[in-house]
């Protein structure tokens, strides 16, 4: 029988199409919009920065599919290392088992951590299955913590409006946003949210640097209120990413990481977007010369290839757990915990980090897109341009009448749905989150496909404007 691998044998689209939606329930999606409003694209295979159709159309991946992919897809040199991996060991259990993929990663993510001077180093890696699971080791650790220790009552999280960590339950509870947590919020935990420190509307950086400021005034009246309540504050360092990409200056994260300490509180770093790169530098913490005391990565931590999460913890955390006592350890896991396939995949994309000079050459493509972007600032339709890194935003000014209520969710609206299919048609994919779009493309990105990207946004925005 014909498979989806059989590209070329297949009838036509429309085919593949209709095999899809009788199988198929997609992710983040409102079913009911396919196959009109939110047409499927059938994709074969993966060239670099492109994805390429059964019928031979090449769409470039403005958001590196979910902001997943590194260096491309199919990058021959993660595929060579997985197949390597599968011709040995495929999957063992890692409780009481070990092996040398995962533990190589870990010494090497150890190695190449947040550092903060006077600080204890990230000491331990917890591997978990993805983003949203790591985010929940995180949560149970910092609370197990405080529990071990015989300290009741540290039962809260503190997490930012319009923050977003996940959608597994504990995850959902530290996020931030009402379309995505209102139904399930009978199931959530309790979370205090903090102002955001975002720097939207911001002239330069000395006021985006007290707007920072002033958030983090707040966040210390907040920790004050609840004294002996929190075990952790969780942040996207920089960059809320699914919240809008929303920026912020390195002084919040500075201040939140002194008061954390002044009251006892865990910092959970979620760089599970902002990691290896995406801001500018390998981790957004750098830039505020801080080190968190859970960090969580995923997503390009294989490049792109393969599920896989790591949770660095301090030696402080991991000690809180030894114990005679079965009931004081950490007990949970995953089934496909530290997969060599996985954990092979990152140690090859670490590998093309470090060789190929990422970071030196991502800084020369950052600066080719702050000048491609900087055009859109003069549009009627748009109310910001900004940029972190290899990610930059266009917001648009709010659409009245917003079906789900102005807030950054993925292509929400008639009018994110209309941009995302004039992107498409000019040869780009671009989801916008709420009012806006984005570019977070993978770092092999060259100039030609830049300049296909800032025409695929003229296009959307036009189209905005068109049916304003």
């Amino acid at each position: 029988m014909e498979g989806f691998h059989d590209g070329p044998m297949i009838a036509a689209t429309d085919d593949w199409r209709a095999r899809d939606l009788a199988v198929l329930w997609h992710p983040c999606t409102q079913m009911r919009e396919h196959p009109h409003a939110l047409p499927l694209f059938p994709v074969a295979h993966g060239e670099g920065a492109w994805l390429v159709g059964f019928d031979g159309r090449r769409v470039l991946d403005g958001v590196s599919s979910w902001w997943t992919n590194l260096h491309g897809h199919a990058e021959p040199r993660i595929a060579e290392a997985i197949a390597r991996q599968a011709r040995t060991l495929e999957q063992v259990i890692l409780a009481g088992f070990s092996h040398a993929p995962a533990v190589e990663l870990a010494e090497r993510l150890l190695a190449i951590a947040p550092r903060e001077a006077g600080r204890g180093p990230l000491s331990k890696v917890f591997y978990a299955d993805n983003g949203s699971a790591g985010v929940e080791v995180a949560l149970k650790m910092a609370f197990h913590w405080f529990h071990n220790r015989g300290i009741e009552g540290r039962t809260k999280f503190v997490a930012l409006t319009g923050s977003y960590h996940g959608e597994t339950l504990g995850a959902l509870s530290v996020g931030d946003i009402p379309l995505y947590r209102r139904v399930y919020a009978p199931l959530l935990l309790e979370t205090l949210f903090a102002p955001s420190p975002d720097a939207f509307g911001a002239r330069d950086a000395a006021e985006a640097e007290r707007l920072a400021h002033a958030a983090a005034d707040a966040l210390a009246q907040l920790l004050d209120a609840h004294a002996g309540e929190i075990c952790a504050l969780i942040v996207e360092p920089l960059l809320q990413c699914a919240g809008g990409m929303r920026m912020h200056h390195p002084a919040w994260l500075r201040r939140a990481r002194e008061l954390c300490d002044a009251h006892g509180v865990f910092l959970i770093a979620d760089e599970i977007a902002t990691g290896f790169g995406r801001t500018g530098t390998l981790f957004a913490c750098e830039q505020a010369g801080i080190q968190p005391d859970l960090l969580c990565l995923s997503k390009g931590l294989t490049g792109g290839f393969l599920p896989l999460c790591a949770v660095l913890a301090t030696q402080a955390i991991y000690d809180g757990f030894l114990d005679d006592s079965r009931e004081r350890a950490f007990l949970h896991s995953h089934s496909y915990s530290g997969n060599p396939l996985a954990c092979a995949a990152a140690l090859a994309s670490l590998d093309i980090l470090e060789r190929d000079g990422v970071l030196a050459r991502n800084r020369a493509t950052a600066a080719k897109m702050a000048v491609l972007a900087a055009p859109f600032r003069a549009h009627p339709a748009v109310a910001e341009v900004r940029q972190t890194g290899m990610v930059v935003a266009i917001e648009l000014h709010p659409e009245t009448g917003n079906a789900e209520d102005g807030h950054a969710v993925e292509i929400a609206g008639r009018r994110g749905l209309r941009m995302y299919r004039a992107a498409l048609d000019a040869g780009a994919l671009l989801r916008p989150l709420g009012d806006v779009l984005y570019w977070m493309p993978p770092y092999c990105i060259d100039d030609a496909q830049l300049d296909l990207l800032a025409r695929a946004t003229a296009a959307a925005l036009e189209e905005a404007t068109r049916c304003a």
